[in-house]
């Protein structure tokens, strides 16, 4: 009996120890570690600790100080695995942590906000992707999303998957596409470390040090200090109550409003497809409601329909004669096509309505018109034009103060506690949030790079970004662009160095912010890895501006990365430039290619002194070099623009 109890009290004590010693959520089963480097582990246990790690053959020893930190570093290892790490107090092997099935190849850390995000079920082609996703050699962690105001020493939560068709249709679409293309050109395992959230500007993800460097971003971080962790939690309440209003209708408005009978004479009416910001009534967030009536001939009735709810932007359900169609459905859907039983469809008067959230200045239905329809097989009913709408039916949205916006809440959260993990470089798609100061951005940008580029330790590891899509509306006139600065704050990034940038511009949705093509985005970013990080022969950029001259009174534009010569995307003439003169009046202005050079002609400035190309929130444009990759945009003046106080 004695001996039982002192078995009993031993193994008390050494399942304590035990859990005394921890590591990072970082670290885990399947991960990839950083190959040709000394390995970085760390971790904690009890003060004056004695620590065996283990990585296959290799072994470290590290004391804990007195708050109990302890850190090794493995001699490097070349790509391959598997192997197993193990962590445990020197002559108590038995209380250890382990660590299975890691590979040993180059890890990324890709982040930004939610085009970075953004997943593989919700882009292009997801079905087909998913399906083929087999690559056990590439590992994803993705990060949970956090907010706080100091650093941490941990994530919230995060664990390293193995990519196959269950894991993957979560992973960062970019950084997949990313990854799976490094993976195959190089023969290495690749890790993916995700952290990412969408609507988040710069600040967010810097440093409070290097941002109280700054008189862009004092004031503003010093703001912070007013805050306390309960705002954080107010804010996750109201977004608790925001959600329950959107995902479950108030005031029994869905078994009312949807209803044939129910009376929306006195409703205010709108052309769709439109969104919220067209709508006239200014900014609003919330619920709202939309009825069409229809009349449907004989042909229509007695057969299943086909509706099709074209392109919403945010979260909707939808009704038939006040029976639910659909509850709850987000725009990232791959279909918004629904069939309408026969059952509920009559000849005459039918009833269509639309309950759809407006959220984040968003909502409503994007165009084209023709895809706003219900067909019966043979022939189609558009439901473009005029729909009733009624706002505030249901419970009010509480007030967010979305504090992912906040300077450097998302850094110490999401990043600060990731340092100094091994990695190859840093992926980066963002800018979107910073749009409307794209001035700043010119040193926001550079200043979070050299932040996570100093703090990492491993000197000016590779940073690779994507430069804003095109989107919004196309403008028939040259005009200013609070899009076009930012992607010149982008290009103007390039003078850091070890930097590189895909630019996208001719990839984008003049619809949506998130243009679904991520698989070429992903092959981009990895064009640049491959040229500048793996030394490969490749062309990784699209034509950039050199120099311009004026020779006959043509104006003569060289380029770089056009070596095999220039053409345009789409076989037709030259479109995207304009020039002015010292008026600062643009006009679009017809070109020529010329082999690597582009002529344009300044028939209507009679002596022009500037030329901008593809600067526009979304010009139209088509020049590119002889890969296919697409001409980055620019502008030869210096003029002030419209984000700069």
């Amino acid at each position: 009996m004695k001996k039982n109890i002192l078995s009993i009290v031993l193994c008390f004590f050494a399942s304590l120890v035990s859990a005394q010693i921890s590591l990072p959520k970082v670290f885990g089963d399947s991960m990839v570690l950083q190959r040709d480097i000394r390995i970085p582990v760390w971790g904690n246990a009890v003060p004056g600790t004695q620590i065996v790690a283990k990585l296959g053959n290799s072994e470290v020893k590290a004391k804990t100080d007195e708050a109990g930190k302890w850190m090794v570093r493995f001699p490097k290892f070349k790509a391959g695995g598997p192997y197993t790490l193990t962590i445990a107090e020197a002559g108590t092997p038995e209380t250890k942590i382990q660590c299975k099935e890691i590979l040993i190849g180059d890890v990324w850390l890709a982040s930004g906000q939610s085009n970075m995000d953004w997943s593989v079920k919700q882009a292009q082609n997801a079905a087909n992707e998913i399906a083929k996703a087999n690559y056990p050699q590439i590992r994803f962690i993705v990060v949970a999303q956090d907010m706080k105001l100091t650093p941490q020493n941990d994530i919230l939560s995060g664990k390293w998957k193995v990519c196959d068709p269950t894991n993957v249709k979560d992973f960062s679409a970019v950084a997949y596409y990313f990854a799976r293309k490094i993976h195959t050109d190089q023969n290495v395992p690749i890790g993916i470390v995700q952290p990412s959230r969408g609507g988040t500007p710069v600040e967010a993800w810097t440093s409070r040090e290097k941002l109280l460097s700054s008189p862009i971003t004092r004031a503003r971080t010093l703001s912070n200090d007013t805050l306390t962790p309960m705002h954080f939690v107010k804010d996750s309440l109201s977004w608790v109550r925001l959600w329950n209003i959107v995902y479950n209708p108030q005031n029994n408005t869905d078994k009312v409003v949807p209803t044939i009978d129910y009376d929306d004479a006195a409703w205010p009416t709108v052309e769709m497809p439109r969104l919220i910001k067209d709508f006239g009534i200014g900014a609003y967030e919330g619920m709202i409601w939309m009825r069409k009536k229809i009349q449907l001939s004989e042909s229509f009735s007695g057969k299943d329909l086909i509706l099709n709810i074209g392109h919403p932007e945010m979260n909707y359900s939808l009704y038939f004669n006040g029976v639910e169609v659909c509850k709850s459905v987000w725009n990232s859907s791959q279909n918004h096509s629904y069939k309408i039983p026969a059952g509920i469809v009559k000849k005459g008067e039918n009833t269509i309505a639309i309950r759809i959230a407006m959220i984040w200045s968003g909502g409503g239905i994007n165009p084209p018109a023709e895809d706003l329809y219900l067909a019966d097989g043979n022939s189609k009913l558009s439901l473009a034009g005029k729909w009733k709408y009624q706002k505030n039916l249901e419970s009010t949205f509480p007030k967010i103060f979305n504090y992912q916006y906040y300077p450097t809440v998302l850094y110490n959260s999401m990043v600060h506690p990731l340092i100094p993990f091994g990695i190859k470089g840093f992926l980066w798609y963002q800018g979107e949030a910073n749009d409307s100061a794209a001035y700043n951005y010119r040193k926001l940008f550079p200043m979070m790079i050299a932040d996570w580029r100093a703090r990492w330790g491993q000197g000016n590891l590779p940073f690779l970004f994507v430069q804003l899509a095109n989107y919004k509306k196309i403008q028939p006139k040259p005009m200013e662009s609070e899009w076009a600065e930012l992607r010149e704050a982008q290009t103007m990034t390039l003078s850091q160095p070890n930097t590189g940038m895909a630019c996208i511009i001719d990839i984008g949705d003049a619809e949506t912010i998130h243009p679904l093509n991520k698989q070429e985005v992903g092959r981009r970013l990895a064009l640049i890895a491959e040229k500048q990080v793996y030394k490969q022969n490749v062309i990784a950029s699209g034509p950039m501006f050199k120099s311009l001259s004026i020779i006959g009174g043509e104006i003569h534009i060289r380029f770089s990365h056009a070596e095999k010569g220039l053409k345009t995307s789409d076989g037709k003439e030259v479109t995207g430039f304009a020039i002015a003169g010292d008026d600062k009046q643009f006009y679009w202005a017809k070109a020529t290619i010329k082999g690597d050079q582009v002529v344009v002609f300044p028939d209507k400035v009679s002596k022009p002194v500037a030329v901008r190309y593809a600067w526009a929130d979304n010009p139209v444009c088509n020049l590119m070099n002889s890969e296919g990759l697409p001409a980055v945009p620019f502008r030869t003046d210096e003029w002030k623009g419209i984000t700069q106080k």
